[in-house]
């Protein structure tokens, strides 16, 4: 419902208010039929929830799976080694829960630190009576009290104003101040940024001071209703997540097959008369296939990731975010606050017929400019020097003051005696001031508005008429100064209205942070297209985006209006050729994700503001800033930046691309190893039954000593080089797709190869007890060997694979151990393993060895 084309009477009668107020007996009788003034956020599920959620996960199903068949057999067979297998897979899958929602919990606190620990308060009128009360208790039909440095906390309509600015970037997304006034609008369908009578919740007051009644509350204010948008949309899985997926998906099928085969080939060749062991052999062979360290070793990974990113101000609430951060092919940014610094700046002045940078200017030498800017001008310093002011006001405070000019002086020595405030009709604002006791009027101002009723100009220091001519040089420099980007403001003076002398323009802009251009630049390296969302105007909007590197040509910009008549899918189409788009809304910034992700990119949003939300949502991985961010938007977002800075989304996006880097070397290493065992006791218990490859416990030590450990070390080893020179990943493509899946096979045949014609020879040579023994020892050794390969899908030897200093003692470490399992009799009696000759050992040795050498030649191959 719009208030802002109503007449203030008949708002008042529709509400049932007048100046005076509602009755303190009438509020509760409101919150029943309008709400409380609250925006119910969305409810973190808890502990208990949490943990039941992380069951949800395919690879976690099937180790549940596998530890229900382990305890199977252990009660089948009163096997204390199931028992206890079966007991440690249930302890890993527990454990692997706790850590991700302990992490989860962690971010929970973070983001409640980051929030404001009380509700503002507001001033209302209440039978009469001027009260503070807390925010939350406002109701329809209230009458509140504004004045600067307030937060506006529900939907206002103005019936009462003095020089009443407000700031609405977190809403609109425009970094210019808003005049408000307590005019009626007549029109309809007005846009938000443009409603000047209305004044709305979560935005903040400059300065000045107005009374409004309040016509909105909670979930039915601007700002509730893009939050009610919000809970209708649910958060897709992460690139991660779907990769996770096939990978359980490949390792059921993997098991099932084997669960088959192997009781097909039994049962055909007669290996066993007894059904039921014969299948109960091929699942505790399926069983010996299911890597159960990958869950927790991911997770753990994941977990040491947020911990890092959490030392450098970005706090990950959920621990697969920090991976889809390094998958991103789009970063959508917000401008105001996230790419610029929210602060005018002064750039530029016209003065005497000449454009001069603000930095190369000396104003002392421009009085009249000086005067003017000082005194048309609501700004107020206190004794500490903090200004108090709209963006554009404090800008002009401060360039004078970085020049020196005494504001204060000039304000004192000028006594002001009348006001016209800034109108969106007028443009413009006028003093009247007395000075030596003669009266002047001081007016700044849209330039376009000035020249209506200006007669003279300024130039070379001299006073002229404004002919068509000076006309011309001044809408010239405007256009030029306009052209930057910037905001242009006329000055003059005059004995009244109708004999302005324009003095000269002063440009300025809300300057770009000084760390984007670096961080733009190294998205481009790394392959990153990032993407400028604002609701500021087109020409300010492409200026900015061709001074930090993001566009190049005008053609690259797309406007709102533009954005009306096109549907998404029509969007989707022509998005490409775009990097800015001006003047949008929320609908808007929604639209462009939506077409993004249609195009199959990976979309990360970063923003601050509430107008940011709902696309913070709807990508992939949503960022909101910790410092100007609202509430609305830490909630729904992915991650938050806590130092508002966008260049740590670019320290995120290397972290994330490491982590995945690392997650696949980790699967590589682990799925290609337990190739070795599967691989074994399915083709030694066709040709050699009477064998024993591997022994239920020398499995167990190798799936969760010998795998465990090399894969923690490889899930923090340091960034490669040229990780952000890579262009993005594919996001439809698995961990199992390209290199990783084809290094797997082959690696893991590689190692079978080698433990088989080892174990072959060895027990023909040795007997079986020696063979077992030495195939053992073999796979242990080769396994730590091999994780050295997988520390790079490219030649280890163009590397310092000594540099990750955790990975360098878990590699001695298990050294050291299975030497202890070997040597110690009573663990070498419980693994059931025999003494070995120098010269058996040596086989070992070169057999263990021999893996790094093959693996270098396959490299080159799968290159």
């Amino acid at each position: 419902m719009a208030f802002y084309n109503k007449n203030i009477k008949d708002i008042f009668y529709e509400l049932q208010s007048s100046k005076q107020g509602i009755s303190e007996s009438s509020v509760l009788d409101r919150i029943e039929k309008y709400g409380n003034n609250q925006i119910e956020e969305q409810k973190n599920p808890g502990f208990f929830k949490r943990f039941l959620m992380e069951f949800k996960n395919i690879m976690i199903i099937i180790l549940i799976i596998s530890a229900i068949i382990s305890l199977v057999l252990a009660i089948t067979n009163h096997d204390l080694e199931n028992l206890f297998e079966s007991i440690l897979i249930f302890v890993i899958v527990i454990i692997n829960a706790i850590v991700g929602v302990v992490q989860e919990q962690k971010a929970d606190n973070a983001l409640l630190l980051l929030k404001q620990s009380a509700q503002p308060s507001a001033t209302v009128i209440r039978d009469g009576t001027t009260k503070k009360i807390k925010s939350f208790n406002l109701v329809v039909g209230d009458i509140i009290m504004l004045k600067a440095g307030d937060y506006v906390p529900a939907d206002i309509r103005i019936f009462e104003s003095q020089n009443l600015i407000t700031n609405e970037a977190s809403l609109t997304g425009e970094s210019h101040s808003n005049t408000k006034n307590d005019s009626t609008l007549f029109q309809n369908n007005i846009p938000l940024a443009e409603q000047e009578n209305m004044c709305f919740s979560g935005t903040t007051v400059i300065s000045g001071h107005g009374t409004g009644i309040v016509v909105a509350t909670g979930k039915q204010t601007e700002i509730g209703k893009i939050a009610k948008v919000l809970t209708l949309k649910k958060k897709e899985k992460t690139p991660l997540e779907k990769s996770i997926d096939k990978i359980g998906k490949f390792i059921t099928f993997f098991v099932l097959s084997i669960v088959a085969i192997v009781f097909i080939v039994q049962v055909s060749l007669n290996k066993s008369s007894n059904i039921l062991n014969t299948l109960l052999t091929a699942v505790a062979l399926a069983v010996a296939a299911i890597p159960e360290s990958l869950p927790a070793v991911i997770t753990i990974i994941m977990a040491l990731g947020v911990q890092k990113l959490a030392k450098q101000n970005a706090i990950v609430k959920k621990l697969s975010a920090v991976e889809t951060l390094g998958s991103c092919t789009i970063i959508c940014t917000d401008k105001t606050g996230t790419l610029t610094c929210n602060k005018m700046e002064v750039k530029h002045i016209f003065y005497n017929g000449k454009i001069l940078s603000a930095n190369e200017t000396n104003i002392s030498k421009m009085p009249d400019l000086c005067n003017i800017a000082a005194l048309c001008n609501n700004a107020s310093i206190d004794s500490s020097g903090v200004i108090t002011a709209d963006a554009t006001e404090t800008a002009m405070i401060k360039f004078l003051l970085s020049q020196n000019i005494d504001v204060s002086f000039i304000k004192k020595s000028h006594k002001r005696i009348a006001e016209s405030e800034f109108s969106s009709t007028k443009k413009q604002m006028q003093v009247t001031c007395i000075s030596n006791n003669e009266s002047c009027l001081y007016v700044k101002g849209a330039l376009d508005y000035i020249l209506k009723t200006a007669k003279f100009i300024k130039l070379k220091n001299n006073i002229e008429p404004l002919t068509n001519s000076n006309r011309q040089i001044l809408l010239n420099a405007n256009e030029n100064i306009c052209s930057q980007g910037e905001r242009v403001i006329a000055f003059a003076y005059g004995s009244d209205e109708n004999n302005l002398i324009i003095v000269g323009l002063m440009g300025m802009i809300d300057p770009p942070r000084k760390e984007v251009f670096s961080a733009i630049s190294s998205c481009k390296n790394a392959g990153l297209k990032t993407i400028m969302i604002t609701g500021d105007h087109q020409t300010t909007a492409f200026a900015i985006a061709k001074q930090i590197g993001i566009a190049s040509s005008p053609k690259e910009v797309l406007t709102g209006e533009r954005l009306n008549q096109i549907s998404t899918k029509e969007l989707s189409k022509i998005i490409s050729n775009y990097t800015v788009f001006a003047r949008v809304t929320p609908k808007h910034k929604l639209m462009i994700v939506e077409a993004l992700k249609q195009n199959n990119h990976i979309v990360a949003m970063t923003g601050d503001g509430i107008n940011d939300a709902p696309s913070i949502k709807a990508a992939h991985i949503g960022a909101s800033m910790g410092l100007t961010g609202t509430d609305v938007t830490k909630d729904v977002s992915d991650i938050i930046i806590a130092d508002d800075n966008f260049s740590t989304i670019v320290h995120s996006i290397k972290e994330g691309r490491t982590i995945y880097q690392n997650i696949s070397k980790t699967i590589l290493f682990l799925l290609s190893t337990n190739l070795v065992e599967v691989i074994g006791i399915f083709v030694t218990s066709l040709i050699m039954p009477e064998a024993v490859f591997l022994y239920p416990l020398q499995i167990m030590f190798i799936n969760l000593i010998t795998d465990s450990l090399p894969a923690f070390a490889l899930g923090v080893e340091p960034a490669e080089k040229n990780i952000m020179n890579r262009p993005p990943r594919n996001p439809n493509e698995s961990i199992l797709s390209g290199k990783t899946g084809s290094s797997i096979i082959y690696q893991g045949f590689i190692q079978s190869l080698i433990v088989l014609v080892m174990f072959v020879l060895s027990t023909k040579m040795y007997g079986a007890a020696t063979g077992n023994t030495m195939s053992f020892l073999t796979i242990c050794f080769m396994q730590i060997v091999h994780a050295v390969n997988c520390k790079s899908m490219d030649s280890i030897f163009k590397h310092n694979i000594f540099k990750n200093k955790f990975f360098n003692f878990s590699f001695i470490f298990l050294f050291g151990l299975i030497l202890c399992v070997y040597f110690i009799p009573f663990l070498s009696s419980v693994f059931e393993l025999v003494s070995l000759s120098i010269n058996q050992w040596l086989i070992v040795a070169i057999t263990s060895l021999l893996i790094i050498p093959l693996v270098e030649i396959g490299k080159i191959f799968i290159k």
